[in-house]
Order: structure tokens, then C-alpha cells, then sequence
């Protein structure tokens, strides 16, 4: 009797290799039991036999158990960092839908062109400074201001994780983005803005996409 309680019910709950140890000695424990059962003794021998294994239950299943919590949370916040490569119109329409035409006097034509020459429209894109600083999403917005990495020592302007702007959904990349047009450089704040968009003629961007 001692054996079906103890057998297939406890493999269930502590399956993991790490709860291995304890189904072994839980193992050991109900053939004791058993064993003194048939020969006499008793149901105190049984209880106590009963009350450490609840125990052990107790003392090696949380292990297993927080193991598959912290790999669930992990995967929950691995989805946000896939990565999206816009088209060249399609990015041109969602960047138009959230206003960013003739923003700060900046046409569509210059923010598909900064976004082609900093990341190849790549929302996932993640460029590493020499100083561990960071570059990060589909404009390559940089950590030492405007957000927070794994060395939270910038002024994060943005008031965000740097891994919110990898999200192809761009919404924090593009509020983000307008607070860093906002500064007296304007898009000129780019060095890729700069060197590949500012004064060159930027109709082919925009051109044949349907608005």
C-alpha cells in the first residue's frame, strides 16, 4: 500500500533531472516501508516514512519547478527582439502613419533613407561600441543617451530599455526618434543621415509606394 502511494504519483510532480536524486531515495524510503510493514511494524514506521518524504517532496521539487518558471519569463522576452526587415514602401506607409512626415521639417524621403544606411531596415539590428555602448533598432539609436543596456550609465533621454527599440512595431523606436529631432541637430544627429541622405535628392525613397 505504502509502494502505490509513493511510486508513479511523485515521478510526475518531480520529473525533472534535477528532482532525480530525491525519486531514488524516495524509492529506498517506500521499500523500507514495505518491508516493515510485513513484518511487523507498524503504522507508526509507516507515517514517519510518509512525513520524510513529504519533505523531500517539498525540498526538491521547488528546485525543478523555478527552473521551468525562469525559462518560461525567458522566452516571453525573446519574441520582442525578432527581428522584422521592413520593405522599402512598407516602412515608408507605417512611418508616415505614425507622422513622421514633415516632421521637424524632415520629408518621408529622409527617414526611409536614414533607416536604409543605419540598419538595412532591420528592426533587430544591434551595433557594439568599443566603449560598450550600443547601437540599437531600425534607426540605430544609441545608448550612451537616449536608453538603458546592460551598463545603465547613459542619461537614457528616451526613458526605455534599448531592447524596446528592437521592436518591429517601431512605436518606441519612432517616439524615440522624434524626441532625438527635437535636439538643435536635428536628423543630422546621424552620421549616416549625414553623410548618405543630407542634400541629396531622396524622391526615389518614397517613390512608386502607395500612400
Amino acid at each position: 500500500m505504502v509502494s502505490a502511494l509513493w511510486g508513479a504519483p511523485l515521478i510526475r510532480v518531480c520529473s525533472s533531472p534535477l528532482s532525480s536524486p530525491s525519486v531514488r531515495l524516495v524509492s529506498r524510503l517506500s521499500s523500507q516501508s514495505s518491508a516493515l510493514s510485513q513484518s511487523g511494524g507498524g503504522a507508526t514506521s509507516a507515517a514517519s516514512t510518509e512525513a520524510r518524504s513529504r519533505a523531500l517532496r517539498r525540498r526538491w521539487c521547488p528546485a525543478g519547478t523555478m527552473l521551468l518558471v525562469l525559462v518560461s519569463l525567458l522566452s516571453c522576452l525573446l519574441p520582442s527582439s525578432e527581428a522584422k526587415v521592413y520593405s522599402r514602401c512598407e516602412l515608408a506607409r507605417v512611418l508616415q502613419d505614425f507622422g513622421l512626415d514633415g516632421y521637424r521639417g524632415y520629408s518621408l524621403a529622409d527617414w526611409v533613407c536614414l533607416a536604409y544606411f543605419a540598419s538595412g531596415f532591420n528592426t533587430a539590428a544591434v551595433d557594439h561600441e568599443a566603449d560598450g555602448s550600443t547601437n540599437n533598432g531600425i534607426f540605430q539609436i544609441s545608448s550612451r543617451r537616449w536608453c538603458r543596456n546592460l551598463t545603465p550609465n547613459g542619461p537614457n533621454m528616451c526613458r526605455l530599455y534599448c531592447s524596446d527599440l528592437l521592436n518591429p512595431n517601431l512605436k518606441d523606436t519612432v517616439i524615440c526618434a522624434m524626441k532625438i529631432t527635437q535636439e538643435p541637430q536635428g536628423l543630422g544627429s546621424w552620421e549616416a543621415w549625414r553623410h548618405h541622405c543630407q542634400g541629396k535628392d531622396l524622391t526615389d525613397w518614397v517613390d512608386g509606394c502607395d500612400f
